[in-house]
């Protein structure tokens, strides 16, 4: 909800398309920064006690952002600064979130469909969350938004505290943080199947992913919308992740997951062109579902990738990693968007997205095929 709400007021305060992309920029930035010492945090100490600590630091901004909201007294660079500290707390809390999911599963063979599972409760919220605040943003105002998301951090907190584990789920380590660091980057040169995906994944956080920050600019100038129209197009594009995610959690333990990644990959290309210049809102929504049940594959496949292939003590920092690529490049993405999007217009940018899209996904297969075949012969 507050992830739909604060493009929303930036928006409505500034009309300005460049100041959609900074709103992104501000959330997922300091992510990038803060990511890699992140993982190291999550491989050396508790990673159940970081989540706890990163969930009530969460509560605190959201509460923060509400009490702002309310006052009616506030600036856009004041919201642009509390989205900034809640982007310091993901990079604390997105690695040890993900890998303490391997830590909740028992038997390693289930863990693809565990992680899925894990993305299906993250969409579902996608999917509830943004049509939740499109009529609260409509009805109750943005403060009420704000604060229903505070509420929210309480039954996360009491959810964690009910949590027990029988075993360590991190180890303490003597080692300086700077080592490893050094660690975790090398063990990613030596396992190309690894760091291929993370990079994969980094240029389409770049240049495809971002599409999400024009929605505002859809619902009210394209569509003529208001509020619960922005809220209905995110719905859309998280009732498309759910169905993706819920279709992976389904699959059999052997299937090739780059193939799902191609698949999907080559939909959410599709469904950008698609929907870049429509002007019928139904066949709108309709197209962001395609392009939800697409963009799930670049977050879940590569994580459940990266998640049954990399080995325990190294999980944390290779998440961080992980996290850079889709933090890291998703707001330097929003921030170009916005600034092509002033030149070209928002539908022909969503446009050039989608191209972008079926271009890397030609390029990075060809590239895989090619690097098979050669490992082959070498066999």
């Amino acid at each position: 909800m507050q992830k739909t709400a604060i493009p929303w007021v930036i928006y409505v305060e500034t009309h300005s398309l460049f100041m959609l992309g900074l709103s992104v920029f501000a959330t997922q930035f300091p992510s990038f920064l803060f990511s890699i010492l992140g993982g190291v945090v999550s491989d050396r100490y508790n990673r159940y006690k970081v989540l706890l600590a990163t969930q009530v630091l969460s509560l605190i901004q959201a509460l923060l952002l509400t009490i702002l909201i309310l006052v009616k007294h506030y600036t856009v660079w004041e919201i642009l600064a509390i989205s900034t500290l809640l982007g310091i707390i993901n990079a604390f809390d997105v690695p040890a979130r993900q890998a303490l999911v391997y830590d909740m599963v028992d038997d390693k063979s289930d863990l693809a469909n565990a992680i899925a599972l894990n993305s299906s409760m993250v969409n579902l919220a996608k999917l509830v969350g943004p049509f939740m605040a499109g009529i609260v943003l409509d009805k109750l105002g943005a403060g009420i938004c704000f604060a229903l998301n505070a509420l929210s951090f309480v039954a996360v907190i009491i959810s964690l505290l009910f949590m027990r584990f029988d075993k360590p789920i991190a180890h303490n380590s003597s080692k300086k943080v700077m080592s490893e660091l050094k660690e975790g980057f090398a063990y990613l040169k030596v396992t190309p199947e690894i760091s291929s995906v993370i990079v994969f994944l980094a240029i389409m956080s770049l240049l495809v992913l971002p599409y999400g920050t024009l929605l505002p600019f859809y619902a009210n100038i394209i569509f003529k919308g208001h509020a619960s129209t922005f809220g209905y197009l995110n719905g859309c594009i998280g009732l498309g992740a759910i169905c993706g995610t819920l279709m992976l959690a389904s699959l059999k333990p052997s299937i090739d997951l780059k193939k799902i990644l191609f698949i999907a990959t080559l939909i959410l290309g599709i469904g950008l062109v698609l929907f870049s210049h429509t002007t019928n809102l139904i066949l709108a929504y309709f197209f962001a579902v395609i392009t939800g049940f697409g963009t799930m594959a670049q977050v879940t496949v590569s994580n459940t990738i990266i998640q049954t292939t990399v080995t325990p003590n190294m999980r944390g920092r290779v998440i961080s990693y992980f996290a850079m690529a889709f933090f890291g490049m998703m707001p330097l993405g929003s921030l170009l968007l916005g600034s092509i999007s002033g030149l070209i217009g928002a539908p022909n940018a969503v446009l050039a997205e989608g191209i972008a899209a079926l271009i890397l996904l030609s390029m990075f297969f060809f590239a895989m095929r090619r690097k098979t075949s050669s490992l082959q012969k070498l066999a």
